[in-house]
């Protein structure tokens, strides 16, 4: 699942490729923007916030635009050379193209499709909590929202993204698995949030321009990271048969060591 690093690597990607190009033809593939033309537009920015990617526009004279979009589990963009045959991903699963001189980007399986004024961008990302990859990261305001419900699992409240915005399922492992902290420990019995946020904030960005996702500071095949996807196997510390679980808030599963992240239990033991 594309997490907070992996859209931040996206958005630099389509920068590099379109960003200051004129839009030479747009294709959307959403019965809702099935009319949507974005001829004439230029590039200006390519952003994102937690999750969400924000392509900014300008056109003389009319007000700046944002065509936003969402990678949820399996969404992707790739950029190609005119003339390119696009690869990677099925034709059917293509939902946007926009072609410049210098590039086009390919937006494929995307979610949460649609163009909006570039003012109105609050109304789609400004629930989100502070941003793991964003220059204005707030550490403090991040421990607060999540004190706001102390008996919620610190699992289920690090993947909430009003709370801090960029983390999925690797990193909620991998964080609280370097914090020696149960996923199933009320967030309200937490003996450090603030370290355990900034934690989450030096792992995602240790990724920064790279595609691999790596915690163990091992970039080679099967020692990037300490639990998550390794259930049934040693922990890389302790040697204790690491677990999977799956439940809690939209039934995610969470990987563990129980013997280096002592406490609480999920149901059923």
């Amino acid at each position: 699942m594309p997490e907070g690093d992996t859209v931040w690597n996206t958005a630099r990607v389509l920068g590099e490729a379109i960003t200051g190009q004129v839009v030479r033809r747009s294709d959307f593939r959403v019965p809702r923007l099935a009319t949507a033309d974005l001829s004439g537009w230029t590039v200006a920015e390519s952003a994102c916030r937690g999750k969400h990617l924000l392509l900014r526009l300008t056109r003389e004279g009319r007000e700046p635009l944002t065509l936003h979009s969402h990678l949820r589990m399996d969404g992707a963009w790739r950029t190609y050379r005119p003339g390119e045959r696009w690869t990677g991903r099925p034709a059917h699963l293509i939902r946007v193209a926009l072609h410049t001189d210098a590039a086009v980007a390919v937006g494929f399986h995307l979610h949460e499709l649609e163009i909006v004024p570039t003012r109105d961008e609050e109304r789609l990302v400004g629930h989100l909590g502070p941003d793991l990859m964003g220059p204005g990261w707030d550490a403090a305001e991040a421990v607060r929202r999540l004190r706001a419900q102390p008996e919620r699992w610190i699992a289920d409240a690090l993947l909430d993204q009003r709370n801090l915005a960029g983390i999925g399922n690797l990193y909620k492992a991998e964080t609280l698995f370097l914090r020696g902290v149960s996923p199933w420990t009320p967030v309200g019995e937490v003996a450090d949030l603030t370290a355990l946020v900034e934690k989450a904030h030096a792992l995602l960005n240790s990724n920064r321009g790279r595609w691999t996702q790596a915690t163990t500071g091992s970039l080679r095949r099967g020692e990037t990271n300490w639990v998550f996807e390794r259930a049934g196997q040693p922990c890389r510390r302790c040697r204790t048969v690491l677990r999977r679980w799956t439940g809690g808030d939209h039934e995610r599963i969470t990987y563990w060591c129980p013997h280096c992240q002592p406490g609480a239990l999920p149901p059923g033991g």
